[in-house]
């Protein structure tokens, strides 16, 4: 008699097949899954370190660097970075009454110093009288001397002091003769002076330089006030302008775009929910606005505020970019919106009963949330390049208020003999545009489901 046994049959996944089944992926968030892109962006990533880095330049700098934007330090006076600081002790001065000078030709009776420069020089010839100029840069065959310093019409004065404003650098010094009528002859003698930064015991002192009770004696040097970005034509520090003028540059950049963008999401979705004859009439006052000019505004509002020439006109910027900068959010809202509304579960949620209010702020505007953040990103640099250029031609921020905007202002007019006042101004404008614009592409890129459909 045959046993029958009944067979167990086994499903269990075998070998690589059960392996394969316990592996899964773990499960991301929206927001994580846009994070691990925006962190494969490098572009995207460094231009968010550089954000955040003008972000603590701005708030953090101030409580670091403790020096008063608006105090003049007449002793360094437009000097670039990295210059010499060391000065010498001299004893107080002195009038100078002249004296015998050996030598020929226009020369110097002692070392030239910021106290004086004291020249002297032999009659030149069938000259009847002498003019002495003075230059910044070396004179050439246009016979540019620079600005005259004095002027003698007969040849018993053979001396000159010149205590004009003179700066450690230097300086071209050009004699040139007079004919009887007062015209320049063609005689000259040109020297080239190198002036030393000198200062009095007393002047140190009362500077802050040394310690009260520090002996120091003539030959002593002494180190004047760091200012690691230089000083501008006043004498105030660079770095501190910078930071001053940064939170007033990212002030209107960021505070203006904040409140319009906002204004935008809420007029764009207010019109693409109700759609009808509300939408039309709503869109159709934003094409208005589209078409207002700004800069005319700009100046109705300033008039409006009763902002005088010369004075900083931050209010009615701020006024304007809000006022009219809102239509191209709403535009971009509405349309978004008019794609969701039509989605399955904003039809489910109506059955059930949801609210409009309810149905814009729980499903539709965090679905844009996405847009509005790309959107935000690339109007902040638009609102700083808008509040530089406005400072620049004189309608936004004016001195001695620092912006990046007005200080590009003030160093283009010297931007040949002290670069260093509109490099940096402009240097960081250009920066932080290209900072929130790069990272605005890689958020565009990041938060967009199609461009993650398409990997």
């Amino acid at each position: 008699m045959a046993t029958h046994s009944k067979a167990v049959l086994d499903f269990s996944p075998v070998g690589a097949a059960r392996d394969a089944q316990t592996l899964s992926r773990p499960s991301l968030s929206y927001w994580q899954d846009a994070w691990l892109r925006l962190k494969a962006n490098r572009r995207a990533l460094v231009s968010l370190f550089l954000v955040i880095g003008l972000l603590l330049f701005t708030l953090v700098g101030p409580w670091l660097w403790r020096v008063n934007p608006a105090a003049q330090d007449l002793d360094q006076v437009s000097q670039p970075p990295g210059v010499d600081r060391s000065a010498l002790i001299v004893a107080p001065y002195t009038p100078w009454l002249g004296g015998d000078v050996p030598g020929t030709g226009l020369r110097l009776a002692e070392p030239a110093t910021t106290q004086s420069v004291r020249l002297a020089w032999d009659a030149l010839p069938s000259a009847q009288g002498h003019r002495v100029y003075r230059n910044i840069f070396p004179v050439g065959p246009e016979r540019a001397y620079g600005i005259p310093r004095a002027e003698f019409f007969d040849n018993s004065t053979l001396i000159f002091e010149d205590r004009l404003d003179v700066k450690p650098g230097t300086y071209y010094y050009t004699l040139v003769g007079l004919n009887d009528d007062g015209s320049l002859s063609s005689e000259t003698s040109s020297l080239t002076v190198e002036v030393q930064r000198v200062t009095t015991v007393a002047e140190a002192r009362e500077r802050g330089l040394v310690a009260s009770d520090e002996a120091l004696a003539p030959g002593d040097r002494v180190e004047l006030a760091l200012h690691p970005l230089g000083t501008d034509y006043l004498g105030r520090d660079m770095l501190a302008r910078l930071m001053a003028g940064a939170r007033v540059s990212l002030f209107i950049g960021i505070g203006a775009p904040l409140c319009f963008v906002l204004f935008g999401v809420f007029f764009g979705s207010v019109a693409g929910f109700i759609g009808g004859k509300t939408d039309q009439v709503m869109m159709r006052f934003a094409d208005f606005v589209v078409a207002l000019p700004f800069l005319l505004f700009m100046i109705l509002f300033k008039i409006a505020f009763g902002i005088g020439p010369g004075e900083s006109g931050v209010m009615p910027m701020l006024v304007a970019l809000v006022l009219l900068m809102w239509p191209a959010t709403a535009r971009l809202v509405r349309g978004q919106i008019l794609q969701i509304r039509e989605q399955g579960y904003i039809s489910a949620s109506q059955l059930l009963g949801a609210k409009t209010h309810y149905l814009i702020l729980r499903h539709m505007l965090p679905n844009t949330l996405g847009v509005v953040l790309v959107t935000l990103t690339f109007a902040i640099p638009s609102a700083i390049f808008t509040e530089a250029f406005l400072s620049f031609i004189g309608m936004g921020v004016a001195p001695p208020t620092p912006s990046w905007g007005s200080m590009s202002n003030e160093g283009i007019k010297t931007m040949l003999t002290t670069p260093h006042e509109l490099i940096f101004p402009a240097m960081l404008i250009s920066i932080t545009v290209l900072a929130f614009n790069l990272l605005g592409d890689g958020l565009r890129d990041a938060l967009d489901a199609r461009m993650r459909n398409r990997e």
